[in-house]
């Protein structure tokens, strides 16, 4: 059995492609589920690109895109995913915050129009299937393939994922905004017993203070939900811009002395679940 995830960007907000950004990454939000010879791609930020290339070597034809909302970063590499202008393949794109507000179409038509983009959607010639769901429901993306949601605290709204296969469970749970001394029980109850958590971790406590109402998370609260919740790894993701290298291996010899199951995420790195 093949259950594995692979960071192609691990960026919030802005790329940040410097030298200073070599060793985790400057790429935004993009990550690639392997589930034996079937893939699920979850955001597309600047990662994607490189995932597009990567992906136009295999004889993968038919993909789901899993969107947590439509902030830029998270949709941005969108129009340059190569893999979308082959009449040879398929992707479903899902998201979850939507209903009643537009719809994933709108969003990413809208993006790659006049005067933003010179190419418009329609010049996608894969087979596009674009679709909005109400976060909290679950999706049967294959009959062995479990992927349950729930919707979290973010501007505009964002979903959670938990990808359950053959006893194996992922979570990748960002944007995401806490409330001090009170845990969420929707990320509770999504990441129980979860053998991976990719969580929000943009800010520092100290931060975190001063960013009130922006949308996202510590990984000192990853930490406490993942305890919490048994869930057995913790994976720090969505690093702020500014957290260069030399901030970001600071950040993680803080947080693995403090919880050995905490692994910060880097770009390119392959983990096995």
């Amino acid at each position: 059995m093949t259950f594995q995830i692979k960071f192609w960007g691990v960026r919030g907000s802005i790329a940040c492609p410097s030298p200073n950004h070599i060793k985790y990454g400057g790429n935004t939000s993009c990550i690639e589920v392997y589930l034996d010879d079937r893939r699920i791609i979850m955001d597309a930020g600047t990662g994607i690109r490189s995932l597009g290339q990567d992906l136009s070597k295999s004889n993968v034809c038919d993909c789901f895109v899993l969107l947590t909302h439509t902030h830029w970063d998270h949709i941005n590499g969108f129009p340059f995913f190569g893999p979308a202008y082959d009449p040879k393949r398929s992707f479903r794109v899902l998201g979850g915050h939507l209903m009643g507000n537009g719809s994933i179409r709108d969003v990413l038509s809208t993006q790659m129009d006049n005067p933003m983009f010179p190419v418009p959607l329609d010049a996608m010639r894969a087979k596009l299937t674009l679709e909005d769901f109400n976060a909290g429901e679950t999706l049967d993306l294959y009959p062995d393939v479990r992927i349950r949601t729930v919707l979290l605290n973010h501007p505009n709204g964002a979903t959670g994922y938990r990808i359950e296969y053959r006893g194996k469970s992922v979570c990748y749970v960002t944007d995401t905004e806490h409330v001090p001394g009170k845990p969420d029980q929707s990320v509770l109850s999504l990441i129980d017993g979860a053998d991976l958590v990719v969580y929000d971790c943009t800010y520092t406590e100290e931060e975190f203070k001063a960013k009130v109402g922006w949308g996202h998370s510590t990984w000192n609260e990853g930490m406490r939900l993942c305890q919490a919740a048994n869930a057995k790894k913790l994976l720090v993701f969505h690093h702020e811009p500014d957290h260069d290298d030399a901030f970001m291996d600071q950040l993680s010899n803080e947080a693995q002395e403090a919880w050995p199951g905490i692994t910060v995420a880097r770009e390119g790195k392959v983990l096995n679940v």
